[in-house]
């Protein structure tokens, strides 16, 4: 488990079950190595002796308040992005996020970014703990539900067993997406089923650009619940969530990207 590979802290992997991908990686969360734009080359295995690798994740402060993960990515061009969590509070957008990123040595690569615009920004970038990631993560999702971290950690933990007992409509959500996956990389993904470039439907965000999500409509409930064996595997470099959906979130979630 996670908790067990890196230092922080053991306490916040509780919290921040909706970032599950993360959990169970080795030193690389990814099975390709990073790019090279940023004139970085994976490392050897870690040889720490006395402690496991720190979990890598950086804080940003200064965000333009329209700021999407495309231009995170695009700051961070030639690093592995695993996840970008966005800071909000009372649901508006405080300017701040964590991005984790796919090797520890890579933090430093994305300090180097400190005090660097994004558009007419000047963003600042901080060192972070895998504690205040989760940390945030979970107070967002306390604001949401109107209650309290401590109250909504069980919530959390229960998150695959949710997953198990919805409802199939034949419809799944896929979240986590690398923004260049198009249909045919989705239909690789689900090369067990047959599905058709019309049955995927990629989610777009208000400015038009991939949002990470899609939804894609199975055959029948039976073949949709089959395909969960695929949660959290990898398309490229990103791991996958899927979620049982419904035909009224689907055209929700479209609707909105038009």
């Amino acid at each position: 488990m996670l908790g067990s590979k890196y230092t922080d802290g053991a306490d916040g992997r509780e919290m921040g079950a909706k970032r599950q991908r993360i959990i169970d990686q080795g030193p690389s969360f990814y099975s390709n190595s990073p790019g090279s734009s940023f004139m970085y080359t994976a490392p050897p295995p870690y040889s720490y002796v006395s402690q496991p690798p720190p979990f890598p994740v950086v804080r940003l402060r200064g965000l333009p308040f329209d700021c999407t993960e495309a231009d995170v990515a695009e700051f961070f061009h030639g690093l592995d992005i695993v996840d970008v969590h966005f800071v909000h509070k009372n649901n508006k957008f405080t300017g701040e996020a964590f991005c984790v990123l796919g090797y520890p040595l890579q933090v430093d690569f994305a300090l180097q970014k400190n005090r660097q615009n994004m558009g007419r920004r000047y963003v600042e970038v901080f060192r972070s703990k895998r504690q205040e990631y989760y940390k945030a993560i979970a107070n967002e999702v306390a604001d949401a539900r109107g209650g309290s971290p401590r109250r909504n950690v069980p919530r959390a933990k229960s998150s695959d067993e949710t997953k198990d007992s919805a409802e199939h409509t034949g419809i799944l959500r896929l979240r986590g997406l690398p923004f260049s996956a198009g249909k045919d990389d989705i239909m690789e993904f689900f090369k067990d089923f047959v599905l058709s470039e019309d049955a995927i439907h990629i989610v777009l965000n208000s400015e038009g650009r991939p949002s990470g999500e899609a939804f894609v409509e199975f055959a029948n409930a039976e073949d949709s619940k089959a395909a969960m064996v695929k949660d959290r595997m990898t398309l490229g470099s990103r791991y996958i969530e899927l979620f049982p959906s419904s035909p009224e979130e689907m055209d929700d979630a479209i609707s909105r990207g038009r």
